[in-house]
């Protein structure tokens, strides 16, 4: 569902310094689907983020609810910075998964007349879309309350309610690139001080339902011309892109190194030639009934902690640990990230919200048992010493559980990668599985397995 140049028009009655004035809030609503959006957030007969509009100094606060640790602080939000790509968490405000929402106020300071209330989103999925209430207020109202957290109407102590935005399609998953701007027939929405956003997830199927504000702009009646949000990262020298065509021609992996040029020969010359012969190898390993994986995907080198990270068809790989890996884990660490790739397990969700969740000891289980015991079986990296076996158990995750399931393949069942990936993938896994495909509970494999590691340990040392 497309959103460019659609106006919404809402008559209020909107506060202004102290009287009442009938007039017209227009909601017009941008929208770029994923893959048409870029960096610089242009949309038709709508205002670009701003880096100096009345927000960009103002204070930001959060009344109810809390950021995601995985998002970025606040400032966010008024530093004229927008992300640089779709799925970019550092470079947005949102709230917390699995929480509901929030309220978000914004202090400008002093009392001004605002013209316009602009917010700006981008995510490829359900994050995209915005869900809100907007309010302001003077503060100079008997009994306001700067700070209504829920439960509280801001209405009834001293907010004036100005629109209600939902940019939600009525099919689909909405995502993309969105732009809200609220402003008024008159040329002024309200005298204000305070800014008060009551934001809502998008959906509840999943605990990943709270949109990625990438930019909030308020802009003052007598405000100048505006100077356009300039992109978070910019590169810092010449795009470094690189793009592989699987032999027969159904998958293309774009490998950037922009932000790290001193990789680049080493992804072209040995990480290309993994990549395009594994990732449709993957696929073959992971197949369900209805499902095709994606055809077009990226692995990006850059500045960030950790060692690799995917979100939907985005590699992200820390540039610091892999130069220091290049003769090491490297290349098997991506092909692990293209495992993630593949899976897609959260896609059940997002179309039953009965559907049930694969516990991660099981998704990084499977990645790093393709990984160790399929791509580079001889470097004997998920072998579990002596020292290691008091403390390991089936659900540890990683290495660990693609030993154990490298066990139960090896033992019960050859196709049980194959049938937990389709369960998995289709929203019905569950423990019970375990027994319906071995005859065994996950239990009782994991003692047998372990008992297992115990005798070869104890053959090896006598």
């Amino acid at each position: 569902m497309e959103y460019r140049g659609v106006v919404l028009t809402a008559a209020l009655l909107i506060l202004v310094g102290g009287g009442a004035l009938r007039a017209e809030v227009q909601v017009t609503v941008g929208h770029h689907p994923p893959g048409e959006a870029t960096a610089e957030f242009r949309f038709e007969k709508m205002p670009c983020p701003s880096r100096n509009d009345a927000a960009t100094e103002a204070a930001f606060v959060v009344i109810d609810g809390g950021g995601d640790r995985n998002g970025g602080p606040l400032d966010r939000l008024r530093d004229g910075k927008v992300p640089t790509e779709e799925d970019q968490p550092a470079e947005n405000f949102f709230f917390a998964a699995g929480t509901a929402g929030g309220r978000l106020r914004i202090d400008l300071g002093q009392v001004i007349d605002v013209a316009q209330v602009n917010t700006y989103s981008w995510h490829p999925n359900t994050r995209g879309p915005q869900v809100y209430t907007l309010y302001l207020a003077d503060g100079n109202v008997e009994g306001f309350n700067s700070i209504p957290q829920a439960g509280v109407d801001p209405g009834a102590c001293g907010w004036t309610r100005i629109a209600a935005v939902d940019t939600r399609p009525t099919q689909g998953r909405g995502g993309g690139q969105y732009a809200v701007s609220i402003l008024d027939s008159t040329g002024v929405l309200g005298r204000a001080r305070y800014v008060l956003f009551d934001v809502s997830r998008t959906e509840a199927d999943d605990p990943f339902g709270n949109t990625f504000y990438s930019e909030i702009d308020v802009v003052a009646a007598d405000a100048g011309p505006a100077l356009p949000a300039v992109p978070a990262i910019e590169p810092a020298g010449p795009i470094q892109q690189h793009t592989v065509e699987t032999e027969d021609g159904r998958y293309r992996i774009v490998i950037d190194t922009t932000a790290a040029p001193d990789l680049t020969e080493w992804a072209r010359g040995e990480l290309a030639p993994v990549v395009r012969q594994w990732y449709p190898r993957i696929v073959d390993m992971l197949p369900s009934e209805g499902y095709q994986a994606p055809t077009q995907l990226s692995i990006v080198f850059r500045d960030m902690q950790g060692v690799a990270a995917t979100s939907g068809t985005r590699v992200h790989c820390a540039a610091r640990w892999f130069r220091g890996q290049l003769k090491g884990e490297a290349k098997g660490a991506v092909v692990h990230e293209l495992v993630h790739v593949v899976q897609q397990y959260g896609l059940a969700r997002r179309a039953n919200r009965n559907a049930t969740r694969t516990p991660g000891w099981l998704v990084e289980g499977i990645a790093d048992y393709i990984r160790w015991f399929l791509y580079e079986p001889e470097t004997r990296g998920a072998e579990i010493s002596a020292a290691g076996l008091s403390r390991a158990r089936y659900d540890a995750s990683y290495r660990v559980s693609a030993n154990f399931i490298n066990w139960v393949v090896e033992n019960h069942d050859k196709d049980l990668v194959r049938k937990l990936n389709a369960a998995a993938r289709q929203g019905r896994y569950s423990d019970a599985l375990w027994k319906e495909y071995t005859g065994h509970t996950v239990e009782e494999l994991g003692e047998q397995w372990k008992q297992s590691l115990a005798d070869r340990l104890n053959r090896s040392a006598g």
